[in-house]
């Protein structure tokens, strides 16, 4: 495979690191002499320096030809300029990396679409949808970066005073939009159908829309959630994306900034969350503020050491739950060592997604769960499949197997018997393992 990656800094460089390792061509375009000569001694890449906004430089990198072109400088604007003038190129795949929420939002403007790139990757905003699931619950199943974080899935017991406890599923009255996808029941999990009962103590694997999981989730446990009180030192771009998708009412989020511009800032942009303006690893204010009772402290400064050091502090002081984020991955396996619960890396984060983007098999396995006993597929729609503008009830999905989410364009949604699957669409299947053969013949019918 020819990749070309243009910028050679944190996420650039790692991903070729990581791509040439696996046997592609590499490319990096970058203007720094002094990058690309550590770059050449260190990797079997070629190098190119060149302004990767010049149609000229990426023709001479073989943009025209190549199978995925990366566009991971760091400046937004670059990055989108670039990746639309290798799509016109002939380039096979673009990617463009974006920070601000303005270009990866598509609420005003989907700006991938409109420059004609194919896929828009944000690092801090994917680490904090991971921050955010492990917040939530520790234990919920990680597909939570499919559509942008709009589906949630997660394990769940079965209380005894539950409403479900006794019913078939055909009479519980699940709202729209959220499905029970595997039960698991005496150690042995299966896909339920219309006619099983739930029983107290089962565990069922809940798939649904964020907005009203927690409908849903009271039927089966319907004792209230204790708010938990989560700290979040940093002021970066990665802290706002934290605070926005911990904006629920089982959250109590306090944003500490010490610069005290942006905490006005802050302040008038995250009307749900308390903005401190002050350093929360200083003995008196970690005191006063009363930071050791907290149930979770997330460090994501832009300073490694910084964050390393707060995450263990608060974690030594009392904290439950302690996170840091570091951009050198290197750091990551030390962390474990001196009490923190859990450890980031954008820039992994960021050359997986990329991973992903490589993979453009029809189906693919995205996660597993209940013990590897179900597979979670990520289906791409083609238009040769039977499975196109059929509606789900007619379909007969390959069994056991559910299907829990379709992403189309920007909207998801867990879908009923009456919806269907439109060419392009991708859905999500649970199901038992070894489906892949009979789920690209029904949906890409290839």
């Amino acid at each position: 495979m020819n990749i070309v990656i243009a910028g050679a800094g944190s996420v650039g460089r790692h991903l070729a690191e990581v791509l040439a390792a696996s046997g592609s061509n590499v490319t990096i375009i970058e203007l720094h002499p002094d990058t690309l000569r550590a770059l050449e001694n260190e990797l079997d890449i070629r190098t190119l320096r060149a302004n990767c906004a010049h149609a000229s430089a990426l023709v001479d990198a073989g943009v025209p030809k190549c199978d995925m072109f990366v566009a991971a400088t760091d400046i937004d604007e670059i990055n989108l300029l670039a990746a639309s003038v290798a799509k016109r190129l002939g380039a096979k795949h673009c990617t463009a990396r974006v920070h601000h929420r303005a270009y990866f939002s598509t609420s005003a403007l989907d700006y991938g679409q409109h420059l004609g790139i194919d896929d828009l990757i944000c690092p801090e905003h994917a680490t904090a949808v991971e921050i955010a699931r492990s917040l939530r619950n520790p234990g919920a199943i990680a597909i939570e970066d499919f559509a942008r974080g709009q589906i949630v899935m997660q394990e769940l017991s079965v209380d005894a005073d539950a409403k479900a406890v006794g019913q078939p599923l055909a009479n519980l009255s699940m709202p729209h939009g959220v499905r029970i996808a595997v039960v698991t029941r005496d150690q042995k999990s299966f896909i339920p159908k219309a006619d099983t009962i739930i029983d107290r103590g089962d565990v069922v694997s809940l798939i649904g829309e964020r907005d009203i999981f927690d409908t849903a989730r009271r039927m089966f446990q319907p004792a209230k959630i204790t708010r938990k009180h989560v700290v979040v030192m940093g002021e970066s771009s990665m802290g706002v994306w934290l605070c926005r998708a911990l904006r629920h009412r089982h959250f109590a989020v306090r944003l500490f900034v010490t610069n005290p511009e942006r905490a006005e800032e802050l302040a008038e942009k995250l009307e749900h969350i308390t903005v401190v303006r002050a350093d929360p690893t200083e003995p008196a204010v970690f005191t006063d503020e009363g930071i050791s009772d907290a149930d979770a402290f997330v460090a994501l400064t832009d300073d490694d050491e910084h964050n390393i050091l707060g995450a263990a502090q608060a974690k030594s002081m009392g904290v439950k739950f302690a996170v840091a984020v570091t951009q050198r991955s290197t750091y990551l396996h030390l962390l474990q060592h001196v009490g923190i619960d859990r450890a980031y890396s954008p820039r992994q984060v960021a050359v997986r997604n990329i991973q992903l983007l490589l993979d453009r098999r029809p189906v693919r396995v995205i996660a597993s769960m209940v013990e590897a006993s179900a597979d979670i597929y990520e289906v791409r729609v083609g238009k040769r499949g039977k499975a196109v503008n059929t509606p789900l009830r007619e379909l007969k999905l390959p069994g056991p197997s559910v299907m829990g989410a379709i992403l189309r364009g920007d909207d998801v949604c867990v879908p009923g018997a009456d919806d269907k699957c439109g060419e392009n669409d991708v859905a999500i299947i649970i199901g038992k393992k070894g489906l892949e053969k009979e789920l690209t013949k029904l949906f890409a019918g290839k």
